[in-house]
């Protein structure tokens, strides 16, 4: 059964259904082949794009949805539901657009962000590092200044889209100061000197591309600097707290997708003359697991309701990321369990729901990380 979902108006009830409608009839069909291809969807994109699903929490003046966050994370949620590739796609696209809409210029805005909430370009976020994860202070890609701008040098790892984005927000490395040498600039996937590597073989999230990007004396001009010079870790770690929401609400519907399909299927299956959800054994376990799905995202929409009302909400966004992740882990473990042999195989959508979700648990900061962040907002309390 579909999500109960209290939402604030009208026209957000109207979105919903119509992320609904895509989920089902453009996700869903397409979502196994993909999967096992190892398949982007680009086109996907396109459409989520043209009907307003990819600019939701942006101005309406650059054709964003000027919908509060509580609206776009349950948006995050039914496509989730039906295939988590795409919704984390679309999650790092919000977060690789963040910097531009709000660091960047007005004339930065209006040259790009139509075209990136509309769809027509892609987004990609470039921060991690094969030594710089959950450390980006550690970064070393270096941006050294020009006359006319600056050459980025230096490799960028675990980057969703990479290859096939058309714009990446990269962070570099403008001086030795550690928390104030780094910036952000937006380079264009055509730049001399931005190459791919092969995309990573993963576990999971396989329709989605996770590539690292080579940047060999990349030229990048002074307007393509987001910011400040030495705000570019500031920009970094405050889109971080959106993404972590945007993982957080995929990680929810995620697991109500796993829990739907597994009701469902315990409703026809029959041992011992009886419907299996009818044995208290297995019953007690979906109510487990819808009890982890509702408290997920009562979390998760807690801390999207504190950003709406511009309160505080980097320790909630970290609790949110937390506990939704590791629910989705668990909830979907036990989906393949509901299904017993036939759970771990690729004919039912749970084998897939288990894979994508272990990842929601290490990327926008592992886990542990997210446990340490909140444990340092207690220290200052």
């Amino acid at each position: 059964m579909p999500a109960e979902r209290m939402l604030p108006t009208a026209e957000s009830q109207d979105l919903l259904a119509l992320a609904r409608d895509i989920a089902d009839n453009e996700l869903a069909p397409i979502a196994a082949e993909h999967d096992a291809e190892e398949r982007f969807p680009r086109e996907v994109f396109r459409t989520l794009g043209r009907a307003g699903l990819l600019g939701l929490p942006y101005p309406e003046q650059y054709g964003g949805g000027a919908q509060p966050y509580e609206v776009y994370l349950q948006v995050l949620e039914e496509l989730a539901s039906r295939w988590a590739s795409v919704a984390v796609g679309v999650s790092v696209h919000a977060l690789a657009c963040y910097p531009l809409a709000t660091f960047g210029s007005e004339q930065q805005r209006e040259r790009v962000l139509p075209d990136l909430l509309g769809g027509e370009l892609l987004g990609a976020y470039a921060l991690s590092e094969p030594q710089a994860g959950s450390d980006p202070a550690a970064m070393v890609t270096k941006a050294t200044r020009t006359d006319v701008g600056y050459v980025l040098s230096g490799t960028k790892a675990w980057i969703t889209h990479g290859g096939h984005a058309d714009f990446y927000t990269t962070f570099a490395r403008t001086s030795a100061d550690r928390s104030r040498g780094i910036s952000c600039f937006l380079v264009d996937a055509g730049m001399p000197g931005l190459s791919f590597a092969a995309p990573e073989r993963k576990m999971g999230l396989t329709g989605s591309p996770t590539a690292m990007g080579h940047y060999d004396d990349v030229d990048v001009s002074t307007d393509r600097l987001l910011g400040a010079e030495g705000q570019g870790l500031h920009i970094a770690l405050s889109a971080l707290d959106n993404g972590r929401l945007g993982i957080a609400a995929c990680a929810v519907g995620l697991a109500q997708g796993a829990l739907d399909e597994s009701v469902a299927y315990a409703k026809q299956r029959q041992t011992f003359g009886r419907a299996i959800i009818d044995h208290q054994g297995l019953g007690f376990l979906l109510a487990d697991m819808a009890a982890a799905v509702e408290s997920a995202r009562a979390t998760t929409l807690e801390a999207a309701r504190r950003r709406d009302r511009g309160l505080p909400y980097g320790r909630q966004a970290s609790i949110a990321k937390l506990v939704a992740t590791d629910a989705a882990m668990k909830v979907t473990t036990d989906a393949v369990q509901v299904f017993g042999g036939y759970g771990y195989t690729r004919d039912y959508p749970v084998e897939r729901c288990m894979r994508d979700a272990k990842v929601m648990q290490i990327f926008e900061g592992t886990n542990q990380i997210q446990r340490l962040v909140i444990s340092r907002h207690l220290a200052r309390s």
